[in-house]
Formats: structure tokens, sequence, C-alpha cells
């Protein structure tokens, strides 16, 4: 197994090293340093201006390799950015200066106060109520479930918003429309309404794929041997079913941990929860290239690190897995 991961961590460099030469090249060779400087400091700054604010940043050096007389060749904008990230110095923004750090930091617990609520909390009413579905397969209320998911899945996510601050927020006046104090238990009341809008959009997508895996492992000839025996339907679900679709709960669950982190650009954006999707936001619109490439390098490392747990989780789960 420790060959295996030795291998898997050196096939993660070439892949994070594209993904931050493809941003490289949308930020600085798509769109030029110059105009990003001239969307930060406007369109009427003098052109000492702009030039002091690319010196400062390091953004005045040659894209690739510097061919300056008397100067290193790899000083180069994209080597350094690279040198830089490759010691997980994420540097500073470019907008307010300060280090992305503690921009992270910062940010990181109000992302995991409303996306992990909002996933646990998912992913039980998703397995459960697929549970419930299975057992009473073909049932009058089995039909109208998969009539419901299907409704809840073509519902966009910004009509759940919308709907969910007029009618709960301003006109049941239950929680803050807008808003974001990190103080205790009084924290719930700015974190419910995102919370249960991001469980109950996910709700119809979650429980037909569930309810589709746990039919198909009912047709499974373990299953009809524990029914040969007597077990009754409630324990062929909880102890066969349920334990034998682990390997797709974690791809599930496994291949959500980045989007966990990172938080949910959407719901914070609207409800004014300072998380890192409302920071990723707010850098994209700027635009803060330093905020946007750390939030990428970011990204893609727990992605990856996370494809890699789930090999893991999977060898947990079934024995008959061999990491190779």
């Amino acid at each position: 197994m420790f060959a295996y991961l030795i291998r898997r961590l050196f096939f993660f460099v070439p892949i994070v090293f594209g993904v931050m030469l493809l941003t490289f090249v949308l930020f600085f060779v798509v769109q030029s340093p110059e105009a990003t400087a001239r969307r930060v400091l406007g369109q009427r700054a003098n052109p000492k201006a702009v030039e002091n604010w690319l010196h400062n940043r390091g953004y005045d050096k040659p894209l690739l390799v510097n061919h300056n007389p008397g100067e290193p060749w790899h000083d180069s904008l994209f080597l350094h950015q690279m040198g830089r990230l490759a010691t997980f110095d994420l540097g500073a923004s470019d907008v307010s200066g300060r280090p992305l750090r503690d921009v992270f930091i910062q940010g990181a617990l109000p992302s995991l106060l409303l996306t992990l609520p909002a996933f646990m909390a998912g992913l039980a009413l998703s397995v459960g109520l697929a549970l419930y579905l299975v057992f009473i397969r073909n049932a009058k209320v089995d039909l109208f479930a998969s009539f419901l998911c299907v409704a809840l899945m073509s519902i966009p996510v910004m009509v759940y918003v919308i709907f969910g601050q007029f009618l709960v927020a301003q006109v049941l006046n239950y929680f803050p429309a807008f808003g974001f104090e990190l103080q205790g238990w009084s924290t719930a009341k700015f974190l419910l309404l995102p919370v249960s809008l991001m469980v109950v959009s996910g709700l119809g997508a979650d429980v037909r794929l569930f309810r589709a895996l746990f039919i198909e492992e009912m047709g499974q000839d373990y299953i009809r041997t524990a029914r040969s025996k007597g077990v009754s339907t409630p324990s062929i679900l909880l102890r066969h079913v349920l334990k034998n679709g682990l390997i797709n709960l974690i791809t599930l669950v496994v291949a959500s941990l980045p989007f966990l982190i990172m938080g949910s650009l959407l719901l914070e954006n609207f409800f004014g929860i300072p998380g890192l999707g409302n920071v990723l936001f707010s850098a994209i619109q700027a635009p803060d290239f330093a905020v946007v490439q750390a939030s990428v390098f970011l990204g893609s490392l727990l992605y990856l690190g996370g494809l890699l747990l789930t090999d893991l989780c999977y060898a947990w789960a079934d024995p008959r897995i061999r990491l190779q």
C-alpha cells in the first residue's frame, strides 16, 4: 500500500501543475496584468500608478522566461508563482493586501458551519428515505416520492434561495434573510435557513441515486439467499444492502469533501456568510488573481486528496479490493 500511495502522490504533481498553468494562462495571457490593474485601480488611473501596482505584486516580470540581460532566466512571473505555491506560500490579496493564509483560515469556519451540517443532514435523509422507498417499492407512496424527487431536481437552486428568503425570512420572519454573526449558539439563526435550502435542493437527486443503487443490490444472489433463510426485509436492508452499498456512499462522501471545505459560493453570497465561497466570488468580481489562484490551488489539492482517500476507503469497505 505504501508504494501505491507514493505513486499516487507523484501522479498528483503534473495534474496540479497543469491546473495552475491553465489558471495562469487565463489570468495573465488571455487577460493582461495591465488590464487587471486598471480594473482594480480604475480606468482613469495614471500609468505611474499602474506601474507601481504591477511592481509591488511582481506582475511586471516576464511571463515565462526572463531574457533580460543581467537577470536570472528563472526570474519570471510564472516560475515565481509556481515556486511560491510549491512551498505553500499563498501570498497576499491583490486588492486588500491581506495575507491569504489569514483570509482562508478566517473563511473556513463559516463555510464548514454551513456545508458540514447540510451535508450530514442531507446524507442521513437521503439514505433513510431511499431505504424506506426500497422497502415499500412499487407502492403509491414510492411512485409519488419518485415524482417528487424529479420535481425537486428540476427546480434551480436560485429558486429555492429566492423563495426561502421571501417566505421564511421576510413573510414569516423566522430567520434573518442576510447576515452572519459568530456568537455561540445564536449563530444557528443565521445558518438554519441556508442549511435547510441546501439539504432540500440536493435531496431529490440523492434519493433517486441511492434508491436505484439499493434496488440493484436487492437483485443480487446474496439477497435471495438471505430471503431463503427467512431474514426479514428490514434486516436485509440494514445489514446487507446498506453495508454493500458503502462503496457508492463512500464515493459521494469523499468526493464532497473539497466542496465542504471550500464552501458554497451561491448560498454564502446570497445570505452574506463570510465563508470561502464568498471570498472566491468577491475575488472573481474584483478581480483578485491571488485569491483565485490560491483557491484553485487548494481546491485541486483537496480534490486529489479526496480521490486518494476514496481508494483507501474502498479497500477498507470491501476486502476484495487491493491497492496495487
